[in-house]
């Protein structure tokens, strides 16, 4: 099956018709910046794209395969994208009534602090994520030891805070998609020989992303960069291709020799230290050519 690309591969055509979508939301390590290396490294055919590690989905968007399996283990990341794929008018709705004001961002900031927070709709959950991530500083999503969300309030002067246009064009993009809330272990139980898994893990502490491994209470440790190997071990055995992206680290090093390993530029702008902002040098591993 083909993919869509920018490097040459035609696109299915049931996808020519789907209108450009971006990323609804701003996520830590996102994949914008690093889009035309990993495109241009997407295997020219394969059967069903998975993505373990979803975040911001930027590759999702920008390939549209017309069949996935996007997972998290971040709840309400995964929530909001359900909404969108299939109650999309009705988010656009609830958006309507936020505004960029610093006493409404910490209300809705402090809401995961009370039992009522449990009794919100799936919509009013993806709203409220939305609206925390375009009004927070510096777009970053962080929980506390306690899963609480304690991102500041953030400096802007406009920020767009409901984007019917590219709402509607995600929603459009995810209608083939299958949308779960699991930990990235659980790609063995549902990847087939044929697949095409792209991993985009937390990455392992470096100067530049040391302070963003804080997606859900429980973090990401070296012991679980070594289960993502494991996982990837398995997978190679059983005819899956992946792609992983990560720091270029030693211990990312060590962990992926013997498979392909490329550094590749990328542009950061989300950390919180303007010094570690710029151009890093990240990498792509693979187990194909």
């Amino acid at each position: 099956m083909s993919t869509s690309s920018a490097e040459g591969k035609t696109p299915p055509s049931d996808t020519q018709q789907r209108p450009a979508a971006r990323p609804f939301l701003k996520w830590a390590g996102g994949k914008t910046q690093l889009l035309p290396h990993l495109v241009h490294r997407v295997p020219n055919s394969f059967g069903r794209y998975i993505e373990p590690f979803l975040g911001g989905g930027a590759l999702f968007f920008s390939m549209q395969p017309p069949l996935s399996f996007l997972s998290d283990c971040n709840q309400e990341l995964t929530n909001c994208f359900q909404v969108v794929q299939s109650d999309v008018e009705a988010l656009i709705e609830e958006l309507k009534q936020y505004r960029y004001e610093k006493e409404m961002y910490y209300s809705v900031r402090e809401l995961d602090r009370s039992a009522e927070f449990a009794k919100l709709s799936r919509v009013k959950r993806a709203a409220r994520l939305i609206y925390l991530n375009k009004t927070c500083f510096n777009g970053l999503y962080r929980v506390n030891s306690k899963g609480q969300f304690n991102v500041p309030f953030g400096s802007y002067t406009d920020p767009t805070i409901l984007d019917p246009e590219n709402l509607r064009a995600g929603s459009a993009s995810l209608k083939g998609a299958v949308i779960q809330t699991g930990n990235f272990e659980q790609v063995l139980e549902i990847a087939e020989k044929g697949d095409f898994v792209y991993f985009d893990p937390p990455y392992a502490p470096a100067s530049d992303t040391a302070d963003f491994t804080s997606y859900t209470k429980d973090g990401f440790d070296d012991a679980a960069q070594e289960l993502l190997l494991l996982v990837c071990l398995q997978l190679n055995q059983r005819g899956v291709k992946w792609m992983v992206s990560n720091s270029n680290t030693p211990i990312i090093q060590e962990l992926y020799r013997g498979f392909t390993i490329e550094p590749v530029g990328a542009s950061r702008a989300i950390n919180s230290k303007a010094s570690k902002r710029g151009t890093v040098v990240e990498l792509i591993i693979r187990n194909y050519t």
